[in-house]
């Protein structure tokens, strides 16, 4: 196992057992690794980025810390609701307006949107009655955002 690994590993422990919130010093990280700052420095930017789901506050100096957050919680409480509040029908531009939404405010990364765009359009519905659409689009765009939270 790779250094940054066994150190990821670490962090990853920490957040769980404090209810996904660590703080850490960057020295003593450093020294319990036998490592250089600059390799946790490494790990924290490569690994805990907030396209993965947390957000990173330091503070350097002699009494300097780093607070790790992990947010995943919160997207996914946020995208239940947002499922949770679409109406019986969605049309696609509604669907395209919604999914431009969530991913400006990174809920959802670019490839999950494309999918959903895919799986809700007019061409994916084409075989279902136009009147049916708007309340097929509805239903399969809710279960998608929903089936991302689990």
């Amino acid at each position: 196992m790779k250094m940054s690994d066994t150190i990821a590993d670490f962090i990853l422990d920490c957040l769980s057992s404090g209810g996904g919130v660590a703080e850490l010093q960057r020295r003593g990280l450093a020294e319990r690794f036998s490592c250089v700052p600059s390799q946790i420095n490494y790990v924290i930017e490569t690994r805990f980025t907030p396209e993965n789901g947390y957000l990173v506050e330091s503070r350097r100096g002699g009494g300097g810390y780093i607070r790790i957050v992990r947010v995943q919680d919160d997207k996914e409480r946020m995208l239940l609701e947002a499922a949770r509040s679409i109406g019986g029908r969605l049309t696609q531009n509604e669907c395209a307006r919604l999914t431009r939404s969530f991913l400006s405010i990174g809920l959802l990364t670019q490839r999950e949107g494309a999918l959903l765009l895919s799986a809700c359009s007019d061409g994916a519905l084409s075989e279902v009655d136009p009147a049916d659409r708007d309340r097929l689009r509805a239903s399969i765009y809710r279960c998608a955002v929903m089936g991302m939270t689990t």
